[in-house]
């Protein structure tokens, strides 16, 4: 069978043939390839035809597809075990190890997804301070969770849903909506509801509207307005951690928050999350606290070997990330250049080894309303002419697109190559 008829047959058991929305490519005007292999920055189709991805499995396959390490570390690990729903030497390993190599985690909890990761930290959050209110950002977007899907960017705003249907009104009440990188916006609300609030959560660097960087000082603001009302400061580095920076996008900025969530790159490609962050918090988390919060498949043990390997080996060679920096600012760089050749109206974000072309006349990507203003008829094109020529992007304006390890400076002059043609 090839991708097509795959793709049509799916249809028939799965909703749009799928099991998340973007893959059904439905903004734009093409089938999705249906993925068979992957090495390396390269991945295969079931029929046969070879792409340079740079959508890495939408970020955790930094080290490119099927790394020999993080292969035998699951090889190794399935001799042994597959699951067992009781605590193993694994989970110690890897909570261990982040704990160590990272900032402002004294504690950790794993979970499956991001969407656990970040639900679960707000929940903490509010067990902590015994508040209700949380303050989220339009255009960012923290997983599935009801009261997360209010503004949400990434698939949200792809299929053009406003929030959700089946999220009652009340799964919202207390989820208060700011401008990404606004600080106005955030003090207005803390004047208004200031003792009711537990806790901002943000991307520091958004890649669910498209990568928009936070911005410093806007960063900051939110540190020091939560230190003042004492409410938490969650950082949703489900995307930007070990990807941006090693230490994610709060090593870059050195701006400590309360709680970090984490998914994506730490399963090495597997389901996984975590949420973890200062002591007194995360003590709050049951058996130790009031705070319930369980899962059966949490701390698998491949899932952890596969994490483990992964993130050892980022850590242990930080020229990983300057090759990502290296190779993301020439391919900025070529592309913001052939679309001032071309007349195109392009802006192109990036930050470390995410990136995303944002078709505007605006000339800067700052925030949700700058992302809604962008071309996506354009865009589609551009997507669509990619895919033909055998690069593989996301197929939305709104998603971030990702550099790894494998990719080499012959794969962007390939990119930038076919980007010509455009």
């Amino acid at each position: 069978m090839g991708s097509l008829e795959i793709f049509e047959e799916s249809k028939k058991y799965m909703p749009g043939g799928v099991n998340s929305p973007v893959r059904a490519f439905r903004n734009v005007s093409v089938n999705p390839p249906v993925i068979k292999k992957g090495l390396g920055s390269h991945i295969w189709d079931e029929d046969g035809k070879e792409y340079i991805d740079f959508v890495a499995s939408w970020g955790p396959m930094i080290l490119g597809h099927n790394d020999p390490d993080v292969v035998k570390a699951i090889k190794d690990t399935l001799e042994n075990a597959i699951s067992f729903g009781a605590p193993t030497k694994g989970e110690l390993i890897l909570a261990k190890y982040m704990v160590n190599t990272l900032d402002n985690v004294d504690m950790i909890r794993m979970v499956n997804s991001g969407t656990e990761a970040t639900m679960s930290a707000v929940k903490l959050a509010r067990g902590y301070t015994k508040r209700d209110k949380i303050i989220k950002f339009a255009g960012c977007y923290h997983g599935h969770f009801d009261g997360f899907l209010v503004e949400a960017g990434s698939g949200v705003l792809t299929e053009r849903i406003p929030g959700s249907p089946g999220v009652p009104e009340g799964s919202i009440q207390n989820t208060l909506v700011a401008q990404y990188n606004d600080m106005e916006s955030v003090k207005a609300l803390f004047e208004k509801y200031g003792e009711d609030i537990a806790a901002i959560i943000v991307e520091p660097v958004a890649g669910n509207m498209g990568v928009i960087p936070g911005e410093k000082e806007f960063l900051q603001g939110l540190r020091d307005i939560c230190t003042k009302y004492g409410a938490i400061l969650i950082f949703d580095e489900v995307m930007s951690g070990f990807r941006v920076a090693y230490k994610g996008a709060q090593g870059l900025y050195g701006i400590a928050p309360d709680i970090t969530t984490y998914a994506k790159i730490m399963g090495g490609g597997l389901p996984c999350g975590a949420y973890g962050g200062k002591r007194e918090i995360m003590e709050k988390l049951s058996p130790m606290g009031p705070v319930y919060q369980a899962g059966t498949m949490s701390g698998n043990p491949v899932v952890m070997a596969a994490g483990y390997a992964t993130l050892k080996k980022l850590h242990e060679n930080p020229a990983y990330y300057e090759h990502m920096e290296d190779i993301g600012r020439k391919l900025q760089e070529g592309m913001k250049e052939i679309a001032k050749e071309k007349g195109i109206p392009l802006t192109v974000n990036r930050c470390g080894a995410m990136f995303t072309p944002f078709f505007t006349e605006k000339g800067k990507v700052r925030n949700y309303e700058d992302a809604k203003a962008c071309d996506t008829k354009l865009f589609g094109k551009f997507f669509e002419h990619m895919l033909s020529e055998g690069i593989y992007i996301a197929p939305s304006q709104f998603e971030a697109m990702f550099i790894g390890v494998k990719h080499t400076e012959l794969e962007i002059e390939k990119f930038l190559e076919v980007m010509k043609k455009f």
